[in-house]
């Protein structure tokens, strides 16, 4: 969502290049660039204003540290503002001294509301926290419909009194039932409308006056741009509101929204939404978001992504593996798996620091590497996927994984010997770095066929190098094999 605010920023850092100092000369067209960038992204106006005239005054007279460009140093004043703009740090769910903890989900229909409370109750069981859901949306077509559907599916108990009910007394009795259950957070999923009308705020209220919710959530679209402050604002106005969500962050929107709300509103973004999924719902970190819109990515979302799809008894024996050079293709499927399961791989590489500004073509090749090289595996037999050496030691095996999977003897060949090379690699760098396994643990995956320096563990052998496709071209600099670190 970024990508265009991150280009933009980019092209202003060129300006400061050559310079020895941050003057205000040469500051003027870096922050005319800024500015351009921030309009383009949607940000509030005033926002926009302020954010520029604080940079300005926190970037003039900087000396220059040893070691470090004024380019540089801009660059951290503006990753310090955006933070700052943002709200500084996260702000955790409220929770009541006595259960149940109330959380009440209010916003304008089409936002998502719905499927954001099923996301949050899904991000608390996490947490050990065991929820209610309750449904007091009695106009929506099949909007309680949905809330159960979604429980099903999370495995979380959802509250409803059908679409006769008073949604005042839905709520009322869902708390009740929260506390006769021993539940620790209740989740009151409200009624949205098409726009802000005193109807659905009288409702809204009366709700919140009964069942006296320790966190008030609004959930927000991204899409709106800088709307979405304003709509906030308008329900902090009105009903009190104690926070945000933001959903659809993975979309087409400019990030306005981002780095609008806190300022125009008052109230801090506590989550974010970053995809269709159930599960794509994450705390909202200003400083991580600001590294994302600077290129620097994002190691510890990244972290935390692994660490969810990731089992300490299964690190613990796939480092065994690595160590002993007995990493098999069985275990290499496994890590292509885990990897999907954190998120496309566009979406995974953009946490990682330098890695922003890969193009959509580039990624779409490495994605459809990563499928060829899973056909091929999938060609082989039991004794082959566990025991590599079987392939490099004959041809006419390769030779039938080459016509099972559609592909030539070659691309068969070439799979094995990446893989061989990966595996002593990885052997090496498990020595080398210990308690990580050769890279993150349990990613288990070396290189990006040359496109990941400095990031062993993410690698894949099979996705050759497909960033340097243009390399490839040139006859004196082609590379065979599975390509540098």
């Amino acid at each position: 969502m970024f990508d265009a605010l991150a280009d933009k920023l980019d092209d202003a850092w060129k300006k400061l290049r050559g310079q020895n100092k941050i003057s205000k000369a040469n500051i003027q067209d870096t922050l005319k660039e800024v500015h351009r960038a921030l309009l383009a992204a949607d940000v509030n106006l005033q926002v926009v204003k302020a954010f520029i005239a604080d940079v300005e005054e926190k970037a003039l007279g900087e000396g220059v540290i040893t070691g470090v460009n004024p380019g540089q140093q801009f660059i951290k004043i503006v990753y310090d503002e955006l933070v700052t703009v943002m709200g500084e740090s996260n702000v955790a769910l409220a929770q009541a001294d006595k259960p149940p903890t109330v959380i009440l989900m209010a916003g304008l229909q089409g936002t998502g509301k719905t499927t954001a409370t099923a996301k949050l109750a899904l991000y608390l069981r996490k947490q050990e926290r065991s929820c209610l859901m309750v449904g007091t949306d009695i106009y929506r077509p099949a909007a309680i419909d949905q809330l159960l559907t979604l429980g099903k599916q999370i495995d979380v108990p959802v509250f409803e009194m059908g679409t006769d009910a008073d949604p005042v007394e839905i709520a009322r009795q869902g708390v009740a039932k929260a506390k006769e259950l021993g539940v620790d957070t209740v989740i009151i999923d409200t009624a949205g409308r098409l726009q802000v009308d005193e109807e659905m705020m009288g409702e809204l209220a009366r709700i919140k006056e009964t069942v006296q919710p320790d966190d008030t959530l609004l959930v927000v679209d991204a899409m709106t741009g800088q709307e979405a402050a304003n709509l906030t604002y308008t329900f902090h106005e009105q009903i009190g509101i104690t926070g945000a969500i933001l959903t659809k962050l993975d979309g087409d929107s400019r990030g306005g929204a981002a780095l609008s709300v806190r300022q125009v509103s008052g109230q801090p973004i506590k989550f974010v939404g970053v995809g269709e999924k159930v599960e794509a719902l994450e705390p909202f970190y200003p400083d991580r978001l600001a590294s994302r819109i600077l290129n620097m990515g994002d190691i510890l979302t990244l972290v935390e992504k692994a660490q969810e799809e990731l089992d300490l008894a299964d690190v613990e024996k796939m480092q065994s593996k690595i160590m002993e050079a007995k990493f098999d293709f069985n275990d290499f499927v496994k890590q292509m798996r885990l990897l999907k399961n954190m998120g496309s791989l566009g979406g995974v590489l953009k946490l990682i620091p330098g890695m922003g500004k890969i193009s959509g073509a580039d990624l779409a090749k490495g994605e459809n590497q990563l499928k060829r090289t899973e056909s091929m595996i999938n060609s082989m037999t039991k004794d082959e996927k566990a025991n590599p050496e079987l392939l490099s030691q004959s041809p006419s095996r390769r030779r039938r994984v080459a016509k099972g999977s559609g592909f030539m003897e070659k691309d068969v060949t070439k799979l094995v010997t990446d893989f061989t090379k990966m595996r002593s690699m990885m052997q090496n760098m498990g020595r080398g770095m210990p308690g990580m396994g050769g890279g993150m643990p349990g990613m288990g995956m070396p290189g990006m066929g040359g496109g990941m320096p400095g990031m062993p563990g993410m690698g894949m052998p099979g996705m050759g190098d497909y960033q340097g496709e243009a390399r490839r071209k040139k006859p004196k600099k082609k590379k065979k094999g599975f390509g540098s670190l």
